[in-house]
Parts: structure tokens; sequence; C-alpha cells
């Protein structure tokens, strides 16, 4: 709701920005969906190592 509030006062201040942001939202959002699929595997991967260096930890504390 904060953000639809934002682009209105946008809209009412400065028409044109307004309208090239609501153009660009969607190719800027297409554009940085790769590196939000990257982030996921390495936080995946990072996750993993963790709980496999832990593992021994975990066994001797149970």
């Amino acid at each position: 709701m904060v953000k639809f509030l934002l682009f209105c006062i946008l809209l009412v201040l400065c028409w044109p920005l307004a309208l090239l942001a609501l153009v660009l939202y969607p190719l800027v959002w297409l554009v940085l969906l790769p590196f939000r699929v990257v982030g996921i595997a390495v936080e995946g991967v990072l996750d993993l190592i963790r709980a496999i260096f832990l593992f021994p930890v975990r066994v001797l504390r149970g």
C-alpha cells in the first residue's frame, strides 16, 4: 500500500517519471530474476555445508 501511495505522489508531482518507472519496473524485475535464483541456490549450498560441519556436534550432543 505504501508503494502505491508513493507512486501516486510521484504521479502527481512528476508524471513522466512515474510513467517511466511504471514501464521500467517489470523490465528491471526480469533482469534481476536470475540473480535471485542464483542467490537461492548459493544459500542452499551454504546451508548444506553448514549442516555437514555441524552434524558431528549434533550427534555428540544428542
